[in-house]
């Protein structure tokens, strides 16, 4: 099986003073407006590196079901937050680290058994293989 997904960018100007949208395949973003300001400076609008923490946030929370499937457990609730580090160095700008923190209602779960299967969500998930940031992990059984 070979699915295809897709999203588009429109940029109109220079970096600091231009603007630009973001459109998913689904539509759940149409022309969603985008910018320098909204990366860098804190204003409305969204920016790649939230959009990559919503992904992989998403990603890693339902491997981590199917994982938890596969071992007899059914989470009550998955409570995922990803915070993508963009930082800039000599050769430019990178994404060094993602922090993924998890709170999970898990019943019949023990701390161990969790820790073993949110620790092979996070290296399973597609979106964490695609990526070469540093991704740590925060799993907390509540």
């Amino acid at each position: 099986m070979q699915i295809k997904r897709s999203a588009s960018a429109t940029w109109m100007g220079g970096l600091k003073d231009g603007r630009g949208s973001l459109s998913t395949q689904s539509g759940v973003l149409k022309a969603q407006p985008y910018g320098y300001a909204a990366r860098f400076e804190g204003q409305p609008g969204t920016n790649p590196e939230e959009l990559i923490a919503a992904a992989h946030a998403g990603c890693f929370t339902m491997a981590l079901s199917l994982i938890l499937g596969q071992a007899g457990l059914t989470a009550e609730q998955m409570d995922t937050k990803a915070v993508v580090t963009l930082e800039q160095g000599p050769d430019g700008f990178s994404i060094p680290a993602i922090q993924l923190t998890l709170d999970a209602k898990i019943p019949g779960a023990d701390d161990a058994t969790f820790q073993s299967l949110a620790a092979k969500a996070k290296a399973g998930c597609p979106v964490s293989k695609l990526l070469k940031a540093e991704i740590t992990l925060v799993a907390r059984l509540v």
